[in-house]
């Protein structure tokens, strides 16, 4: 990740902080064995392995939600309240070369399921503009106030919206793009949260159908889903890394 990034944090280290860009053994080259590694994830998503060393930290998540005062888009509501719960499916920052073939694989996908459905638009701009009445679109929402209103939610497997659809206790059909989305993908599999994973490269409407049923008709998994959204609310992860980093730098004062 550093060799990839390296050149954009060097370019805004020097033109927003004015600081001299780091080495080339990137941070890790310059963070002493003492300073904290605090980790925004849920311990029971991952347990923290036994092995590690006390300065490194799993605290839970870390969330993000609305502003006071934000409403959802026009119609959206009333959308929502026309019919039975949707189910989310949105692929966020994940680029689509063939966005228009994806739009009708997903739209194939809800017919067959027989679902009502909410599309985020994301990067690629998945949806087009000739949607049937069963789906809405939407270019940007917070997950933390649409996810808890869906039957089951379905995206690429991104540590935020993994976490977002865990906490918002409903099925997580994930369908891993690259890098660690295939990790929280498996992980929500094996905590029989949401159906097996199904690879967004090897995607076919018939799988995302399948996997759609499955989530939101199997009640034994929407019971655990709901069971560990609680588990997942009580978790005060941004209190925890706030506590731990703090601490830390109040020593340096000293």
């Amino acid at each position: 990740m550093w060799v990839f990034f390296r050149g954009f944090q060097n370019a805004w280290r020097k033109q927003a902080l004015g600081l001299p860009p780091l080495p080339a053994g990137g941070p890790a080259g310059i963070i002493r064995r003492t300073a904290p590694h605090v980790f925004g994830y849920s311990p029971s998503v991952i347990p923290r392995p036994a092995d590690w060393p006390s300065e490194v930290h799993v605290t839970g998540y870390w969330f993000c939600d609305p502003p006071p005062g934000w409403q959802p888009p026009d119609g959206l509501r009333a959308f929502l309240d026309s019919g039975a719960a949707p189910v989310y499916i949105g692929f966020g920052s994940m680029p689509d070369a063939e966005v228009r073939g994806t739009t009708q694989l997903v739209l194939e996908a809800i017919r067959i399921a027989g679902v009502r459905g909410i599309l985020l638009r994301g990067w690629s701009g998945l949806g087009g503009d000739a949607l049937p009445e069963t789906v809405f679109a939407v270019d940007s929402i917070p997950h933390s106030w649409l996810f808890p209103r869906m039957a089951a939610v379905v995206h690429h497997g991104g540590a935020g919206t993994t976490a977002a659809g865990l906490r918002a206790g409903v099925p997580s059909i994930i369908t891993p793009y690259a890098a660690d989305q295939f990790v929280w993908a498996k992980r929500v599999s094996e905590l029989q949260l949401g159906p097996k994973p199904v690879s967004y490269h090897s995607l076919t409407a018939q799988k995302l159908a399948d996997a759609i049923r499955q989530a939101v008709d199997d009640g034994a998994m929407r019971d655990r889903a709901a069971d560990f959204g609680r588990r997942i609310e009580a978790e005060p992860g941004v209190e925890k890394a706030v506590e731990i980093i703090s601490g830390y730098l109040s020593g340096l004062t000293r």
